[in-house]
């Protein structure tokens, strides 16, 4: 097994925010065998289809799940950054049901699904905090499919940028609302059901209203308040106090 990569240990604090866990759970966790790879970006990690023999932890960079119309047109489902399973219902589903792309050159860690079954069967805690991994999952889908059926452009976009803020700020990746955005525009597109012009126009508008500030890739929330209000967001379905049972994080 190659050395322990330092990712481990953040995605060991980030379940422990699920769920608490023991000193024998933690070690259970840091010994999961697994075999990291360093891929380009635009590889894929998974398809729809394959035979899903291991389950993928993202040690660094970014990367999303979708799934392909039967015409051809790409539905972007999820966005995922390091410390995070994207692939984790693969241990026990046996088939990919669909795809999962790097959006940036990323590390990634392939956990033998077997070895994930094991540790859930033989240690409880571990088992109800991947469990509750897998139910902020659902969460968050339950979320995005409300905001491309039912919130206009300008929600969506503005939706999607809360949550990126959000979730980069607890990964340690932005701050104050400033981070960077590692999609283009298209792939933000498909994730809100728009084209690529249409979010080029809302980005645009939202920052003639001063709710953000852009510089290339680089986005600044200039008022969080004001940004919810235009997003119709409510960061409860992110469950970032899901140690805390429940309510809205100050």
């Amino acid at each position: 097994m190659p050395d322990l990569h330092p990712t481990f240990e953040k995605l060991v604090r980030r379940l422990e925010r699920r769920s608490p866990l023991g000193e024998e759970d933690r070690r259970a966790l840091l010994s999961l065998p697994y075999n990291a790879k360093r891929l380009a970006a635009g590889a894929h990690i998974i398809r729809d289809g394959d035979p899903a023999d291991n389950c993928c932890l993202l040690l660094s960079g970014f990367a999303y799940r979708y799934k392909i119309t039967g015409e051809g047109g790409r539905q972007i489902i999820s966005f995922h950054v390091a410390a995070e399973f994207v692939d984790l219902q693969n241990s026990l589903l046996g088939i990919a049901d669909h795809s999962v792309q790097l959006l940036t050159e990323a590390e990634v860690a392939l956990i033998p699904a077997n070895a994930v079954q094991e540790l859930a069967l033989t240690r409880p805690a571990i088992a109800r905090t991947l469990w509750i991994d897998t139910l902020i999952d659902a969460s968050i889908f339950r979320e995005w499919v409300v905001n491309v059926g039912r919130r206009d452009s300008r929600a969506r976009v503005a939706h999607l940028l809360c949550e990126f803020s959000l979730r980069l700020e607890a990964a340690g990746l932005a701050s104050n609302h400033h981070y960077e955005l590692p999609m283009t525009q298209e792939q933000l597109a498909d994730a809100v059901g728009l084209t690529s012009v249409h979010v080029n126009r809302v980005l645009k508008q939202l920052g003639e209203e001063g709710l953000i500030r852009r510089d290339r890739r680089s986005i600044t929330i200039e008022d969080w308040g004001r940004m919810r209000q235009a997003g119709d967001f409510n960061e409860r379905y992110l469950h970032h106090d899901a140690m805390n049972g429940g309510g809205e994080p100050a």
